[in-house]
């Protein structure tokens, strides 16, 4: 079956320094995947060259149709949303607004519906709907631009850290979250360095040390592997 998202033979460079070289990874449909390592292992790099902010080589696939080419606009008109790891919101406008952005790129008359859905999940943004997102805690600064992105309808959501920062509790609500979004259809990679918590969501994992696949397996396999155990779990 063809995956929902794939890259293949990925490289991405930032002047002479190659930051992502020759990794290739795919996410099955309705699946969730958690991307590990290190900082500076090209994690962030990889989503950011998928979503079409940074040049690339080799192929970025969605729903096996390559993506070369496309604007990253066109990506998510196309499906493909990205949850970056700075969270990025619009800080002097409200809740509510920056939801509404992030359905920009939808002509369809469902928005508001979405609107309710995102509040359904997250009842502190609805509670806070007119805050101004500056004011927000970090946890529902995350809900909130998981919520925007949500709010494009996205196929396949891309996950930037989203456990940075973040109390535990917090951390357990999100993968909860995310869990239930797998179960309506929509296919979630996640990178992380929470290797444990991204892994026991998680069906299948990829580790990326320096630029390229170290290593891949199901999940359970790499909670029980030592050295990775050692390497990304922060156990010896």
């Amino acid at each position: 079956m063809t995956p929902a998202f794939a890259v293949e033979n990925l490289h991405v460079s930032y002047g002479r320094a190659e930051a992502v070289r020759g990794v290739s990874l795919a996410l099955p449909r309705g699946g969730l995947v958690a991307v590990l390592g290190r900082n500076g292992a090209g994690k962030s790099t990889l989503l950011n060259a998928a979503m079409g902010l940074l040049p690339s080589s080799g192929a970025v696939r969605l729903d096996g149709a390559d993506l070369a080419g496309l604007e990253t606009e066109e990506r998510c008109e196309r499906g493909l949303a990205l949850v970056p790891e700075r969270r990025e919101l619009f800080g002097e406008l409200s809740v509510l607004d920056n939801l509404r952005l992030g359905a920009f790129v939808r002509r369809d008359r469902g928005i508001d519906a979405d609107l309710q859905s995102v509040f359904q999940r997250f009842p502190r943004l609805a509670e806070r709907r007119r805050q101004r997102a500056s004011t927000l805690s970090g946890g529902e600064r995350q809900m909130l631009t998981l919520g925007r992105a949500l709010m494009q309808r996205p196929r396949v959501l891309l996950l930037d850290e989203p456990s940075l920062g973040l109390a535990p509790l917090i951390v357990a609500e999100i993968f909860r979250v995310l869990i239930d979004l797998r179960a309506t259809g929509v296919s979630i990679l996640i990178v992380e360095q929470n290797a444990r918590a991204a892994l026991a969501a998680s069906d299948y994992g990829y580790v990326l040390e320096t630029g390229e696949l170290a290593a891949e397996g199901e999940a359970a396999a790499l909670l029980a592997d030592p050295r990775l155990a050692a390497s990304y779990l922060g156990e010896e």
